[in-house]
């Protein structure tokens, strides 16, 4: 039993606190560069004087920075889920030991 416990939390708790742990540390500066690129977009486009050309290029910049976002959270979301399901695990391997 203590062999499935310690295979779970090696193999499963602790890579999915590892993967969230690292999506983490991405998210937050791709998120300050989402806002700053939003900010930029968005005082290109109250520009008279800005050219389509302009505006294409910021936008392209806002929407990459968006889904580079995107994908970090799900990466946080996604390593979350890993650990919940080594949770579940370990207590699985718990209750059906009392039986």
């Amino acid at each position: 039993m203590f062999f499935a416990k310690s295979l779970l939390l090696i193999g499963v708790v602790l890579p999915g606190l590892s993967l969230t742990a690292i999506s983490t540390y991405f998210l937050f500066p791709e998120w300050t560069a989402l806002t700053a690129s939003h900010e930029k977009y968005q005082r290109l486009a109250n520009s008279e004087t800005s050219t389509l050309k302009e505006l294409e290029i910021a936008q392209a910049a806002e929407m990459r920075h968006r889904i580079n976002c995107f994908a970090e959270g799900v990466g946080v979301l996604g390593g979350w889920i890993v650990v919940a399901i080594g949770i579940h695990g370990l207590t699985r391997t718990h209750q059906s030991r009392e039986r």
